[in-house]
């Protein structure tokens, strides 16, 4: 047997690529019997203006973060940039101030008030002038070379030394930040203090509580053991001197363009400033002078360029900065990337990089708005077709889908589906949607089973409309291919979970037709996909209710001519997907009969032909009478169809008189299910619909004459109706189709041959042809048809014969042989052949 047979057995996900269709195949599964529909995917607008959440969103403005802000230099947190030590300590719990002295803040670092001590061993200690060191390395003081060791701090007046910068001691800032001098570091400024202050100091010490004292001498101790922590990360001589010889020349030249307002040496000063930390190694967060550095970057903010704001946010992200300036260098992004004119700038610098890094190495629940505002730039990105494929090759699909992983993980149900996090989780399904468009993302998602992840994330959100509208319109895409069919279909609950959005959400009509949609594409490629629909409860009740909800508003808006004739409304178009949903069910054979039997579904699709003419909405009628001839195979006494008969053939009688071809064939379709009942041929006789018929035999369609001939079989078996359609020309019109169509079209040719056979039964042949020569013109078609070396000797493509050759076997030959045998014994001057088999049709 071809192959191509056995492809009704194949599982529907096979790829169509593999066994090509051939145009007999074709024809025969649009002359099916029973035959699923397609719709085209909803259509869905791009938005205009790049915000968080677009206008179609459910949330409101006053219960959303903010598309809009200003950001600038003093928003973020300049005690962050500390490097990190080996132990972090609690804050101090008093931080008393002490006057300064004429030396500039950046200079002076305040003391906190001395522990109590015995003053008669112990001379006070005034204020001290810290000295600016480090671990190694050596400083140019009054023209000498002076060594500073590891544990040694000097007393020298800031004056002489103010070419050297704060920056170069990180233990000096940790100190700073904590408003301590350490005991080892204060040096006494005089022998002894006046008499006088020193009584002063004495009577405030004796005052002072047991409880204070120990307090401050914890402090201090604390602060003692912190600060050896951070001596021991002091610089080594090598990065000390490539500090002093490449790094600190850079930093002099920013604040030189900082003030005088150049955008373009900024620019690339901060490249090259980029550079040579990657060179030295000193990125990250054990960058030994990271505050140094992003104090210069943060005030570079405030310049206000889209360009220079994309550089430095990449490099300060390079720094690994986390909290409150990991969250505004996210918001310096989103408000840079809110404009469509600056995609040009993240396409020259790939920055998408370092965003994807952010939302793989931290923590989401640590960063929440951090990595909203983040997600939404890359949002925003995707909607550009270069940088979408940019976001494709740095693994954007695989980090999205990881990060889902983890937002199911500890977010087990709705109500632990905090508003924060499903406002992130709205930016990250509108990207992947982005994502879903690329071809190539397909084996992406399968790759990591992203189907799998984004059911049950709809599953935890399924009360945040925005969520389950993304992931719908996701799905809706990836649907639509076989492959991404069958990883849906391995979800056990995927069925379950939409038909729960459907019931919690029937009135968001973009969200319901792209979930119907999905179901349909599901359901249109196997039987088992329809088994497990079917089996959910209510699956059925929830899809007659959707449909009866929707012809309401639809009618409704019919009548207040609402309508928009360029394109289906968007209530039309959930009406369209919903019937093909039903069409594509009712293939399977219990569920047929179901529907078949229920009445308020066939009494949905009348009311759908009632009230709808095909000029109004095409495919919305067509589907509906495709979905009514697929019911109407089941012919049993509980049918609904059965029992409606009549009032079906009257809808499909003013189809008739269109001039929609598709919508004529299909209401001939139907037809020829229905003309199987004598009262609807009597009505097809009464209404003169059989001319209709007649006259679609001369079509040069061969599916339309297909049915065509379908009807005229049944309508030939009554001896009225045989009558009538000789007297329109049928004879002479089913010989042309057979003599046209049947080296092509064994089926067409095989219907032909049963609709002649029903006019001669009963009936003296002579008197239907016009004479014997007609007769003899029939004969010898059929009998050059019968030849096999003849009738198949002119196909020329191999792939074909064996199809074609197993057609007319089974469908042409049987019913041609009879009725050559049924004409030889009517006329005398034929051998008679032997008595044909009755009731071919």
């Amino acid at each position: 047997m071809h192959p191509s047979r056995d492809r009704k057995t194949d599982p529907f996900y096979k790829p169509p690529a593999s066994v090509p269709k051939t145009s007999a195949e074709i024809i025969n599964e649009a002359r099916n019997s029973l035959r699923t529909l397609q719709t085209q995917r909803p259509f869905t607008p791009r938005e205009e203006q790049r915000k968080l959440f677009d206008a179609l969103s459910s949330r409101t403005s006053d219960n959303r973060p903010p598309s809009a802000f200003s950001l600038h230099a003093n928003n973020f947190d300049a005690s962050e940039s500390r490097p990190v030590s080996g132990t972090r300590l609690s804050p101090l719990p008093n931080k008393p101030k002490l006057p300064l002295s004429s030396v500039t803040d950046d200079d002076i670092i305040p003391t906190v008030p001395q522990p109590p001590a015995n003053t008669a061993q112990r001379p006070s200690i005034t204020r001290t002038h810290l000295l600016r060191s480090t671990s190694q390395g050596s400083h140019q003081v009054e023209g000498k070379s002076m060594k500073i060791s590891e544990n040694t701090r000097l007393n020298r007046n800031p004056e002489d030394d103010a070419t050297v910068s704060l920056m170069s001691n990180p233990a000096l800032h940790l100190i700073q930040d904590q408003n301590v001098i350490p005991e080892k570091q204060r040096v006494p400024e005089t022998p002894s203090p006046p008499s006088n202050i020193k009584s002063r100091e004495d009577s405030g010490r004796k005052n002072r509580s047991p409880s204070y004292q120990s307090k401050t001498e914890k402090t201090v101790n604390a602060h003692k053991a912190e600060i050896e922590v951070t001596t021991n990360e002091m610089e080594t001589e090598w990065e000390i001197n490539y500090w002093n010889e490449n790094i600190s020349p850079i930093l002099r030249d920013l604040e030189t363009a900082e003030q005088d307002r150049s955008h373009e040496d900024l620019c690339s000063l901060c490249v090259k400033l980029q550079k040579t930390l990657e060179d030295g190694n000193m990125l990250g967060k054990r960058c030994k002078r990271r505050s140094a550095i992003l104090k210069t970057l943060y005030k570079l903010i405030d310049i206000g360029s889209d360009k220079l704001g994309l550089i430095l946010a990449k490099l300060i992200l390079m720094f690994k900065v986390s909290g409150k300036n990991l969250l505004n260098i996210c918001k310096l992004v989103f408000k840079i990337s809110r404009s469509k004119n600056n995609d040009h700038l993240f396409q020259n610098d790939n920055i998408t990089g370092a965003l994807l890094e952010v939302l793989q190495k931290e923590d989401v629940q640590s960063n929440t708005e951090a990595f909203l505002y983040c997600l939404g730039t890359i949002k925003f990105l995707s909607g550009n077709s270069v940088l979408l494929s940019e976001l494709l090759q740095e693994q954007a699909v695989e980090i999205l889908v990881e990060l889902i992983k983890q937002i199911i993980c500890f977010s087990t149900g709705p109500e632990m589906a905090s508003s924060d996090m499903s406002h992130l989780v709205v930016q990250l399904t509108a990207a992947l949607r982005n994502l879903a468009d690329l071809s190539q993302s397909r084996q992406k998602f399968l790759a990591c089973n992203a189907l799998l992840h984004l059911c049950s994330l709809m599953d935890v959100f399924m009360n945040d409309k925005d969520i389950c509208t993304n992931i719908s319109r996701i799905l809706s895409k990836l649907s639509t291919f076989n492959d991404c069919c069958t990883a849906l279909a391995d979800c056990s609950k995927c069925y379950s979970v939409l038909l729960a959005v459907l019931n919690r959400h029937p009135k968001k009509q973009d969200l319901v037709v792209r979930i119907v949609f999905t179901l349909s594409n599901l359901t249109a490629k196997a039987n088992k996909a329809r088994e497990e629909f079917y089996e959910v409860k209510g699956s059925i009740i929830t899809l007659l209710s959707l449909l009866q909800s929707h012809c309401d508003i639809d009618k409704k808006a019919q009548k207040e001519n609402l309508k928009d004739l360029k394109r289906p409304s968007e209530v039309e178009d959930v009406l369209i997907k919903l019937i093909s949903l039903l069409a594509n069910l009712s293939v399977h054979p219990a569920i047929g009969k179901h529907l078949a039997a229920d009445q308020s579904c066939i009494s949905l699709l009348i009311h759908i032909l009632e009230y709808k003419s095909i000029d109004d909405c095409e495919e919305l009628v067509i589907n509906t009478v495709a979905t009514l001839s697929n019911l109407s195979f089941y012919e049993n006494e509980n049918s609904a169809i059965t029992k409606r008969r009549l009032e079906m053939s009257k809808l499909l009688f003013k189809l008739l008189l269109s001039n929609n071809m598709e919508g004529i064939l299909e209401a001939v379709r139907v037809f020829g299910n229905l003309s199987h009942f004598h009262d609807v041929r009597d009505f097809i006789i009464q209404k003169s619909v059989y001319k209709f018929i007649v006259a679609l035999l001369d079509s040069r369609h061969p599916n339309v004459c297909y049915f065509a001939c379908g009807v005229v079989t049944n309508l030939a078996t009554g001896g009225t109706s045989r009558i009538l359609l000789k007297e329109e020309g049928t004879i002479k019109r089913l010989v042309e189709c057979l003599r046209d169509f049947g080296p092509s079209d064994w089926q067409l040719a095989a219907v032909v041959c049963k609709a002649l056979w029903n006019f001669t039964e009963d009936t003296n042949w002579t008197e239907l042809f016009l004479d014997d020569d007609e007769t003899s013109i029939l004969l010898d078609i059929m009998a050059s048809f019968l030849d096999e070396r003849s009738a198949l000797d002119y196909l020329g493509d191999a792939d074909l014969l064996e199809y074609h050759r197993a057609c007319w076997e089974a469908e042409f030959k049987p019913v041609a042989t009879n009725l050559m045998g049924r004409i030889h014994k009517h006329h005398s001057f034929l051998e008679p052949l032997p008595e044909p088999r009755e009731n071919f049709w």
